[in-house]
C-alpha cells in the first residue's frame, strides 16, 4: 500500500519528469496576499505570476502546498474530527502552467497520472466541465475516451473559477471517483450530489479570460493552468479507505495520541483522537512558520486551534499536557518533505507544553461555568450569546470551543448574541480585523469611528432630520468632495435613517445639502457608524455640509408594518406550537417579511390557519405599540423575549403590543413583549392585514414563514381572488366547486396518461406481443430482438419483463429510438442466467449503437448509444453472443 508520503512523491516526480519545476511549499502566512489569513490553496504563492506582476525562470511548476483553513472566509474548524474529509491542515497537490501548455496537455497529464501512475480504475472515473467549455468536453473524449454520459456539464459557478470580480478567470474541469452503488449519492449536478458515492479528487482550472473593471471580458494572451488535488483525499482513495483519518499518516498520529493517553484509538472516544491528530498538524506547522499564540490576528486563530485540541485531550482523561508529546510522531511522518518541522521541533514542543499547562486551569473554570449556565436553561435550550462571550472574554474560551463542547450535548450557541457582545469590544474587534482576510477598505470605518464617534440615531421619533456631513467615502477611501454620478458612502453626525440590524433592512431616502443631492438606497452600520449608501444625483457634496435627511416614508411604513407583524407572529407561534419556539432569523423588508424559528417539524394546515387568524385578531385590535427603555435584567423580569440579532447594552428597548385575555374576567395582559432595536408601527391596526404565504424548512430544526402585510397582502389576496374567478369561469363551475373540479380533471388526466403509455407499449411491441416470426432460436435458446419507436428508456425494463414472461425461457433485447439517441435493454430468464448474462448482451449491442459499457445484473441490463439507426446491426451483434 502506497503511503501518503509515497503518493506525494509520485505526484511530484511525475510532473518533474514532464518538465515541471518542483517548487517548495510556501509558508502558511502568505507573502503576497494580505487579504488572506492563511495560505489556503496551492496557487496562492503563484498569484502574482498568473497576473503577470512577477516573472520566474520556469513556466511549469509542481508543488505540495501546505494549507490551513481555520479562520476568515475559509473555516472548516467546526467540522474537523466529525466528518471524513474536513481538516484544519491539509496538503494540496498541484501542477501549474504559466502560459505554457493549456487544456489538452493538462487533461492528458491528469488522465495519465490517475489511471497509470495511481492505477485508478478508469471505468470509475467521470468528469465535470463548465457548460460553455465544449473544448474541454471534446478533449476528454479524445484524450481519455470518456463517453458523453461520463462528461457532466455544469452550468453554474461551481465550474468557473475567479480570482476576484476582476482579473483572471476561466472554466474548471473536475475528476470524480465513483465508489459504487452500495454508497448513497448521485453524480455532480444531480439531486443526490451531496452523497458520498461520487467524490471529487482533482480540479483543473483553466485561466482563460480576464474580467475588466467595466464588466467586459477578454481572452488572456497567455492562458494558464492551476490544478488542485487534496493529498489526504486521494490518499484515502488509493489506500482503499473512505475516511481521510484512516490513511496511514493520520492513523499514525491517532495511534500516537491513543498511546500517550492510554485510551483506545477505535473506542467510543475516537473523535477526540481525530481532532487531536488534525490540530497537531495545523498548530505545529503554524508555529514552524512563525505564528505564535496570541489574542489577535493569526496568533488568535492558532490559540483557538490549540485549545480545541487541548479540550479533547482533557476529555480523554489525561492529567498532564498531551500535545507536546506527539510532536516526534508528526516529525517522523512529515519532517522528510517539510524540514521546517524538524528545525522548529524544540520550539513547537515548548510552545504546546506551555500553552496546554496554562490552559488547563482555564479549561476547568470555563467548563464549570458552562455547566452552571446550562443547568439554568431548559433542556435543549440554546446557550445565550452573552454567556459564550463571557467565557471568551473572561476565561479565554473561544466560541468554537464552546460550540464544540455544546455539540456533544446536542445544544447550540446564540451566535448573534455572541457577535453583539463581541462588537461592544471595539478595540478587540479592530485588532481581530487585522489580517482577517476581509476587504482592506473596511478599516476606514474604525478610523472614522475613532475620529467622530458613533452616529446618533433619531429615527424612532422622526423620518426627517438635519445633520452634518462628517465624511464621504468613495471606493473605500475618504474623499473631500463627491460630484454628480459618484457612488458614495456618507457619514453624518445624526440621522433618521435606520441602519440594517436584527433582520430589519436599512432605510432609503434623500440627503440634500445646499450644494447637492444624494439618493440614498441603503443604510448599514459599521463599528457604530451609520453608513448612508447612495449616488450623487445633483451638484456636489462636501464634508462639513449641513444636510437635510429625509427617509422614504412609504418604504419605512411598509418595513415597520412587517417588523411589528413579526413580533405578533412570534407570539402566535409560541401560543400554538409551544414555548420552545424562538427566533432564529428574520427579514423585515419593504415588500415582505420572513421569520425563522426553532421547531422540529412542519406546521400542518390547521396550525398555519390558526396562527394567521390570531395575528389578524391583534392587528384588528388596533392597540398602541409602546416602547420603554430599561435595564436588561428588568426587561427579562418583565417577561420580554430577546429577538435574534439584537445588540444589548446597559439599556434596552422593550417593545410591547396587544392586549390578551388572562382568563380572569376583564383582566388583560400584554400579548407581545420583545427586546428590539427596530422601528415599529404606532398602533397594531397600522399593519393593516397579515397574510401567511407559506411555511417551509430553513435548516435542521428550524422552520421558515414568509408573509405579507398591508397593501402587499391586500394585492396578493385580490390577485388570488381573480385567479380563482378565472379558473371557475373557464371550468363553468361555481367558485366553491373549483377544487373538486380540478381534482377530477387531474384524476382523469392521470388515467389517460396511463392508458396512452400502455397503448404506446402495445404499438411498439407490435400490438401487444411479439409474434412467432419475431423470435429466433439460437443454439437452443429463444431470442427476441426488436427495435422500437414511441417508447422511452424508462419503459424498456417493464417491456423486457413482459416479453420474458411470454417467452417462458429465453433472451430479450429491445432498442428504443429516444429522439436521436438509443436506449438498449436486455433481459435473460432465470433459468438461463448461469449460462448467459444480460450485461454481455447489452454491451455487444451498445458498442454497435455508439455507446460504451452497460451495466446491470445477469437477468437485466441497460445501456445507451448515439446512433439508433444501427438497431438491426446491434440486434445481430447481440445474437452472435448467444451463438458463441
Amino acid at each position: 500500500m502506497a503511503s501518503l508520503n509515497d503518493i506525494r512523491s509520485t505526484f511530484i516526480d511525475y510532473f518533474a519528469g514532464q518538465g515541471h519545476q518542483a517548487v517548495d511549499s510556501s509558508p502558511l502566512v502568505p507573502r503576497n496576499d494580505p487579504t488572506l489569513l492563511f495560505t489556503n490553496a496551492g496557487m496562492v504563492q503563484f498569484k502574482n505570476v498568473f497576473t503577470g506582476v512577477e516573472k520566474r525562470d520556469y513556466s511549469r511548476a509542481v508543488t505540495s502546498q501546505k494549507c490551513v483553513r481555520a479562520g476568515g472566509k475559509h473555516n472548516d474548524l467546526d467540522n474537523v474530527g466529525y466528518t471524513a474529509r474536513h481538516h484544519t491542515f491539509f496538503e494540496m497537490l498541484g501542477n501549474f502552467s504559466f502560459g505554457d501548455y493549456f487544456k489538452e496537455q493538462a487533461i492528458a497529464f491528469a488522465w495519465e497520472l490517475v489511471t497509470k501512475e495511481f492505477a485508478l480504475d478508469a471505468s470509475r472515473l467521470l468528469v465535470t466541465v463548465h457548460k460553455s467549455d465544449e473544448e474541454a468536453a471534446v478533449l476528454w473524449r479524445k484524450v481519455a475516451g470518456l463517453s458523453d454520459d461520463r462528461i457532466i456539464r455544469i452550468d453554474n459557478d461551481d465550474n468557473w473559477w475567479r480570482m476576484g470580480d476582476t482579473g483572471p478567470n476561466g472554466p474548471c474541469t473536475e475528476i470524480f471517483y465513483d465508489h459504487g452503488d452500495h454508497i448513497w449519492g448521485g453524480p455532480p449536478g444531480s439531486a443526490e450530489e451531496d452523497g458520498d458515492r461520487f467524490i471529487e479528487i482533482w480540479n483543473l482550472v483553466f485561466m482563460q479570460f480576464e474580467a475588466m473593471a467595466d464588466g467586459t471580458t477578454k481572452p488572456l494572451p497567455k492562458p494558464s493552468v492551476d490544478t488542485g488535488m487534496g493529498l489526504e483525499r486521494i490518499g484515502a482513495l488509493l489506500q482503499g479507505k473512505h475516511d481521510n483519518y484512516d490513511t496511514d499518516l493520520m492513523r499514525d498520529l491517532i495511534e500516537a495520541s491513543a498511546n500517550a493517553s492510554n485510551v483506545d484509538a477505535d473506542g467510543p472516544q475516537n473523535i477526540h483522537h481525530r481532532v487531536i491528530a488534525d490540530h497537531l498538524r495545523s498548530t505545529s506547522f503554524l508555529i514552524a512558520d512563525g505564528v505564535m499564540p496570541s489574542n489577535e490576528g493569526r496568533g488568535y486563530v492558532l490559540r483557538r486551534i490549540m485549545r480545541r485540541a487541548m479540550r479533547h485531550a482533557h476529555l480523554l482523561g489525561t492529567q498532564d499536557p498531551l500535545m507536546h508529546r506527539l510532536v516526534p510522531a508528526l516529525v517522523r511522518q512529515m519532517g522528510g518533505h517539510f524540514p521546517e518541522l524538524g528545525r522548529a521541533q524544540a520550539l513547537i514542543t515548548e510552545t504546546l507544553q506551555t500553552e496546554e499547562t496554562r490552559f488547563r486551569s482555564t479549561l476547568e473554570r470555563g467548563l464549570r461555568l458552562l455547566d452552571d449556565e446550562l443547568d439554568r436553561l431548559q433542556d435543549g435550550a440554546t446557550l445565550p450569546g452573552e454567556t459564550a462571550f463571557k467565557l471568551y472574554d473572561t476565561y479565554g474560551f473561544p466560541l468554537d470551543l464552546t460550540q464544540d463542547a455544546l455539540r456533544e450535548k446536542g445544544r447550540a450557541v446564540d451566535i448573534a448574541g455572541f457577535d453583539s457582545a463581541m462588537a461592544e469590544q471595539k478595540a478587540k474587534a479592530r485588532a481581530a480585523w487585522s489580517g482577517s482576510g476581509e476587504a482592506a477598505d473596511e478599516s476606514v470605518w474604525f478610523d472614522l469611528a475613532d475620529k467622530h464617534g458613533s452616529t446618533e440615531f433619531l429615527g424612532y421619533d422622526t423620518e426627517t432630520a438635519e445633520g452634518e456631513v462628517l465624511a464621504i467615502v468613495r471606493a473605500g477611501t475618504p474623499v473631500e468632495t463627491a460630484k454628480q454620478g459618484d457612488a458614495v458612502q456618507i457619514v453624518v453626525n445624526q440621522t433618521p435613517f435606520y441602519a440594517e440590524s436584527g433582520g430589519q433592512v436599512g432605510d432609503a431616502g434623500t440627503l440634500r445639502s445646499e450644494g447637492g443631492t444624494v439618493e440614498i438606497t441603503d443604510t448599514k452600520k459599521k463599528n457604530g457608524v451609520f453608513v448612508h449608501i447612495g449616488t450623487v444625483t445633483e451638484g456636489k457634496i462636501t464634508p462639513g455640509d449641513a444636510a437635510e435627511l429625509v427617509v422614504d416614508h412609504d418604504r419605512r411604513t411598509n418595513i415597520r408594518a412587517n417588523h411589528s407583524a413579526t413580533h405578533l407572529l412570534h407570539e402566535a407561534l409560541r401560543n400554538h406550537l409551544g414555548d420552545h419556539v424562538s427566533q432564529r432569523g428574520s427579514l423585515n423588508a419593504a415588500d415582505r417579511l420572513r421569520f425563522d424559528f426553532s421547531h422540529g417539524k412542519a406546521m400542518d394546515t390547521a396550525e398555519i390557519a390558526e396562527v394567521e387568524r390570531e395575528v389578524n385578531d391583534f392587528v384588528r385590535q388596533n392597540t398602541p405599540v409602546t416602547t420603554r427603555i430599561m435595564a436588561p435584567d428588568d426587561a427579562r423580569d418583565l417577561g420580554a423575549q430577546a429577538l435574534f440579532g439584537e445588540k444589548y447594552g446597559d439599556e434596552v428597548r422593550v417593545v410591547s403590543m396587544g392586549q390578551a385575555d388572562t382568563g380572569k374576567g376583564t383582566d388583560k395582559t400584554t400579548y407581545s413583549i420583545e427586546l428590539c432595536g427596530g422601528t415599529h408601527v404606532r398602533q397594531t391596526g397600522d399593519i393593516g392585514l397579515f397574510v401567511l404565504l407559506g411555511e417551509s424548512a430553513s435548516s435542521s430544526g428550524v422552520r421558515r414563514i414568509e408573509a405579507l402585510t398591508g397593501e402587499a397582502a391586500r394585492a396578493y389576496l385580490a390577485d388570488q381572488d381573480r385567479t380563482v374567478a378565472e379558473i371557475a369561469g373557464r371550468m363553468k363551475a361555481p367558485r366553491g366547486e373549483v377544487v373538486e373540479r380540478v381534482q377530477a380533471l387531474l384524476d382523469e388526466r392521470r388515467d389517460l396518461q396511463r392508458e396512452i403509455a400502455d397503448l404506446r407499449k402495445q404499438v411498439a411491441m407490435g400490438g401487444g406481443g411479439a409474434g412467432a416470426s419475431d423470435v429466433q432460436e439460437i443454439d437452443g435458446i429463444k431470442f427476441l430482438g426488436q427495435a422500437l419507436t414511441g417508447v422511452s428508456a424508462k419503459d424498456l425494463r417493464g417491456l423486457i419483463d413482459e416479453q420474458k414472461a411470454k417467452l417462458g425461457s429465453g433472451v430479450v433485447l429491445l432498442i428504443a429510438d429516444t429522439g436521436g439517441k438509443a436506449a438498449v435493454a436486455a433481459g435473460v430468464t432465470a433459468d438461463l442466467t448461469d449460462r448467459i448474462s444480460a450485461v454481455d448482451i447489452v454491451k455487444a449491442a451498445a458498442a454497435v449503437l455508439g455507446g460504451k459499457g452497460g451495466g446491470g445484473r445477469p437477468d437485466m441490463a441497460q445501456a445507451g448509444g448515439t446512433d439508433p439507426s444501427k438497431a438491426d446491426e446491434a440486434i445481430s451483434a447481440a445474437a452472435k453472443v448467444l451463438g458463441g
